[in-house]
């Protein structure tokens, strides 16, 4: 018999539909029908209380795999559901279905940031062509860059085959390895689907001129180095004369490590102190988002840590040297433009705080030890 999550009160189990999980853990544990049944049961499965953990300890799914195949099958009920046009190179909309159902959630993986019209061009031209997983991760980002582009660059067009080969066709020129540069240029040729375009990518047979990639900025990371920078947020109870009752309801302040970031009890959100940095309080509404050193744009070497990204909402005009928050897909995302985007800006990103170094934390409450 299937154990129940220790975690989960009866009051979750009520409120939660019922789920057959001893046949869902039977089913993944078996690996019985397809990879889209497997996605469904994992997401059945959490959303009725068993975590990544419990769900890989009864079935051998690891939890990365259970987050592709849930995110997969998710993109492949999209498709299901979408209106998808006929492709010259494709019979039916059945047999772009049954691609991805045989073996595709690793695709439709890498399909999660598209929109729904970008997923459908995308399938039909995955399975037009015969895309592999890698092949997949370039089209993908192709199609993002390509969005964009405030202009439609000359000799190409907007379709599926055309963006791929734009990007070959600027990366190549970007390349001083010919070897590297040659690949590039036989893979756009091999995708374009106008005419003009593969005449742009011949042009780079007989030019090698080498167009210098503009290098990505610096993020603006700091350290919170002195104790005193790490500031104490306390509630403010008012102006004397009080009422005890006022006095009572100042609700409990719970820090929480490494930014001793506050809760108040009874209510929602948190806030933190910032150092009161030039670049800090020249910002006109500066915010706070939470993230992993290892999950930036340019990635912080190091082993990884909770980091703070301040962002300014104000400032949302496009300049080179600056990373900004858009959104992608309904989700928050950090990136660098190298040229101005034709996406709304939400704000500009001033810094990156890092948690400052504590060997023991312990040790900083007694004075008596410091002073030895």
């Amino acid at each position: 018999m299937t154990e129940r999550p220790q975690n989960l009160s009866n009051q979750q189990q009520q409120s939660t539909n019922p789920v057959d999980a001893e046949n869902l853990i039977g089913l993944l544990r078996r690996k019985e029908n397809s990879w889209v049944e497997w996605g469904n049961a994992c997401a059945a499965l959490q959303k009725a209380g068993y975590t990544s953990q419990q769900i890989f300890e009864q079935t051998g799914f690891e939890p990365i795999q259970q987050n592709q195949v849930i995110v997969g099958s998710q993109v492949y009920t999209s498709l299901v559901n979408a209106k998808i046009k006929k492709h010259v190179l494709v019979p039916s909309k059945t047999d772009i279905l049954s691609r991805f159902k045989r073996s595709g959630s690793d695709i439709l993986y890498e399909l999660r940031i598209l929109t729904q019209e970008q997923r459908i061009i995308a399938a039909e031209f995955i399975v037009a062509h015969n895309l592999d997983a890698d092949d997949v991760k370039d089209l993908v980002k192709a199609i993002k860059d390509f969005a964009r582009i405030t202009t439609i660059p000359e000799g190409f067009s907007d379709s599926p085959g055309d963006i791929v080969a734009y990007q070959c066709w600027k990366q190549a020129r970007e390349q001083n390895d010919l070897q590297h540069r040659s690949r590039l240029i036989a893979k756009g040729l091999k995708l374009a689907d106008s005419q003009t375009a593969r005449k742009q990518l011949e042009q780079l047979l007989t030019d090698f001129t080498v167009v210098s990639q503009r290098p990505a900025p610096r993020l603006p990371v700091y350290r919170l180095e002195l104790e005193e920078e790490l500031p104490r947020i306390l509630p403010v109870v008012g102006r004397l004369p009080l009422n005890t009752e006022d006095f009572k309801a100042v609700p409990l302040v719970e820090e929480v490590e490494p930014f001793r970031m506050v809760k108040f009890s009874g209510g929602a959100g948190a806030w933190v102190g910032i150092p009161g940095w030039q670049v800090v309080m020249q910002a006109e509404d500066p915010v706070v988002i939470i993230e992993n050193s290892d999950r930036l744009p340019t990635p912080i070497p190091g082993a990884t840590e909770e980091v703070l990204l301040i962002i300014d909402r104000n400032q949302r005009q496009w300049h080179e040297d600056g990373y900004f928050i858009v959104d992608q897909g309904g989700k928050i995302v950090m990136q660098w433009f190298d040229e101005e985007p034709n996406i709304l800006l939400l704000g500009r990103a001033l810094l990156v705080l890092r948690p400052k170094k504590i060997l023991d934390q312990e040790l900083i409450k007694d004075l008596w030890q410091i002073e030895e």
